[in-house]
């Protein structure tokens, strides 16, 4: 539209000289208001927050189209009523020489001269639609205007103009400067002269979007839609789909080139440009011997990054058998908010060292060391005097510890929650008690062989420490009228009694009735507990869910009693129960709606054949024998990438 209104450009100035008598400045631009190569350009916005910025106070300043150049002018607003009839009167001319008569006539250009720029900058560009020179029938479609060649000293305004819009959908950023006539060069410049231009803008970072070339008529007529080109160049102009048939080459090139040097960006990249707590998150799954051996050893970054005090807070040393004494002592140095700490199985650790730990840690709160045998009271009682902080105390078989020794964690260690003393011979109930007295706090308490623990540490645990969940007494010299202290525990959810010597039925009923949270209780290697006892605690235990019965003197009415009975219980073990036959591995199968493992491990009358159907029909549960168990590990095998050895050696 601009080249086709600058033909008359002279005629035009003959007749406005009268006019604008009083304007000596020269101008090259015949329309005073916006021009239409701006108004064409922006007849697509979205609303009137877009038009309200696209032209600035100085008016729009375009760089020369066909040999002439059209600045802009300023001006006033007039009101929305007569900018819109002017918009309807606009739309509703169909050639080209309507709408020269229209803009341009004595009348109108009063208007132009009087309101300036804002006469259609004031109404929403929706409400002014394109002529209906550009309309064809039932098919709306806009004609893209070129781009024009900017001209030294009109950059900045060209970009001024362009790029003051406010759409969410378009960055704004520099337009790009190509003729749309200009092809790839097979060097990867432009032909016509564009090659130097196009070099520039990449080398100032600017963005270069494939172009596409102006739609022809018969895919202008073929096409019902069109979408706006994205982009810095997509000033709200409508092109052909990316699938049309007239592309040209230069948008497969430039797309191309973009491709590559975003794989060229991303090569650059490395693991270390992530945040740093992200590094520190994926090397916090590695342990400490993977940390130090490996991953600190890659970079200096690296290395720091593994001396971050997270990872020093819990310390897990535990079967490293170059671990010393040396080293708990510059651990303990250098890491004085160490937490956590696991020296199981470390055989070169002594009481000096665990002793140096504790004094320069007293925010140490959990401490493991199992089977550390050359330990003693030393070290544990050091650990009482200087961490008073202490919740969880782990040490066991250890021989040489004593009573002492839990005097000690009785008197300092108040917060105490959980302890492990198994096969700690030196144990008597002496320290059970005063432990029981000093840490009301206890939740768990393990014992396993210690062969001076007798019922009065029961009583004792029973009324000192009414906070406790988990209870275990295996193989420790008690009876049921130590255990039958253990009702008064409403918290108790975890009882282990295994090889209990004297434990009959009537006290496992009654702890059942009265511990009504008790969700796990182990009774194997008890040969008084029988069926009758077995069907008291399927009727009575309404939380349990895990019943252990290995080599318990049962037979199938203890397991279709469970089955019939019970709506909890999820984990039977009866192994080794030489009177277990294939109808009780049966009929709980059947009426069990909650059953999810059966263990029937050397239950000799139980036939594989059955186990095997059972296995067939009830998918949900977990049959486990020997043959079963056999499958399960082969499988975990294969899946693990196990291959048998298909070798024919002897």
């Amino acid at each position: 539209m601009g080249h086709l209104l600058s033909k008359n450009g002279n005629r035009l100035k003959k007749k406005t000289r009268k006019l604008h008598h009083r304007k000596k400045k020269k101008r090259n631009c015949f329309l005073h208001g916006p021009c239409m190569l701006c108004f064409i350009v922006h007849s697509n916005s979205g609303g009137f927050d877009d038009d309200s910025d696209h032209f600035e106070a100085n008016g729009c300043h375009h760089s020369s189209v066909t040999g002439i150049s059209v600045p802009g002018v300023g001006g006033v607003g007039i009101g929305a009523a007569a900018a819109t009839k002017l918009a309807e009167r606009y739309a509703t001319l169909a050639s080209p020489e309507d709408c020269s008569k229209f803009l341009l006539s004595p009348r109108e250009l009063a208007i132009w001269e009087g309101q300036g720029r804002s006469l259609l900058s004031a109404v929403p560009a929706k409400l002014i639609p394109p002529p209906a020179l550009f309309r064809t029938a039932g098919v709306s479609v806009t004609v893209p205007v070129p781009i024009p060649v900017p001209v030294p000293g009109c950059t900045s305004d060209y970009t001024e103009m362009v790029c003051k819009r406010k759409c969410s959908d378009v960055q704004r950023c520099t337009p790009c400067k190509q003729p749309r006539c200009a092809f790839a060069a097979p060097d990867g410049g432009l032909e016509n002269g564009g090659g130097g231009e196009a070099a520039s803008n990449s080398e100032t970072g600017h963005c270069h979007l494939p172009l596409c070339p102006l739609p022809s008529s018969s895919s202008s007529s073929a096409s019902s839609s069109s979408s706006p080109a994205d982009g810095c160049c997509g000033l709200g102009l409508h092109a052909d789909l990316p699938h049309s048939s007239d592309s040209s080459p230069s948008c497969v090139h430039n797309y191309d080139d973009c491709q590559a040097r975003n794989s060229e960006a991303a090569d650059h990249l490395s693991i270390n440009h992530l945040p740093s707590s992200i590094l520190l998150k994926v090397l916090s799954h590695l342990t400490v011997k993977e940390r130090c051996l490996c991953a600190s050893l890659v970079c200096k970054y690296w290395r720091d990054l593994c001396l971050d005090f997270q990872f020093w807070k819990q310390i897990d040393l535990s079967g490293l058998q170059q671990v010393n004494d040396d080293l708990l002592v510059k651990i303990a140095s250098r890491r004085q908010n160490v937490t956590e700490i696991n020296i199981s199985d470390c055989r070169g650790v002594h009481d000096h060292g665990v002793s140096s730990l504790a004094s320069h840690c007293p925010g140490l709160q959990k401490y493991t060391a199992y089977r550390c045998k050359q330990l003693g009271d030393i070290s544990l009682c050091a650990l009482a005097t200087h961490c008073p902080l202490l919740v969880k105390v782990h040490v066991g078989n250890q021989d040489k510890l004593t009573d002492g020794a839990l005097k000690k964690l009785g008197e300092h260690c108040s917060e105490l929650k959980d302890i492990h003393l198994g096969q700690c011979y030196g144990i008597s109930d002496d320290g059970i008690i005063a432990l029981a007295r000093g840490c009301p706090k206890l939740q768990r308490l393990y014992l396993q062989e210690n062969k001076m623990v007798t019922d009065q540490s029961m009583r004792a645990v029973a009324e000192h420490c009414p906070e406790l969940q988990f209870v275990g007494f295996m193989g420790c010299p008690v009876t049921s009228q130590g255990v039958i202290h253990l009702t008064a525990l409403r918290n108790l959810s975890v009882l282990d009694l295994r090889h209990i010597s004297e434990l009959n039925n009537e006290t496992v009923m009654e702890v059942v009735r009265k511990c009504r949270n008790l969700s796990s209780l182990n009774l194997c290697l008890n040969w008084s507990i029988n069926d009758r006892c077995v069907e008291i605690i399927a009727k009575e235990g309404r939380s349990l869910k895990e019943l252990y019965l290995v080599s318990c003197k049962i037979t199938d009415h203890a397991l279709i009693a469970i089955g019939q009975y019970s709506s909890t219980i999820e984990t039977v073990d009866a192994g080794w129960c030489k009177d277990i036959t294939d109808q009780g591995a049966t009929q709980i199968a059947q009426s069990s709606k909650s059953l999810r493992y059966l263990g029937l491990m050397r239950c000799d009358k139980v036939n594989e054949e059955t186990v095997e159907r059972l296995v067939v029909q009830y998918p949900h549960i977990v049959f486990s024998t020997v043959m079963q168990d056999c499958k399960r590990t082969l499988e975990r095998a294969y899946q693990m990438g196990w291959s048998p050895n298909t070798s024919n050696t002897s």
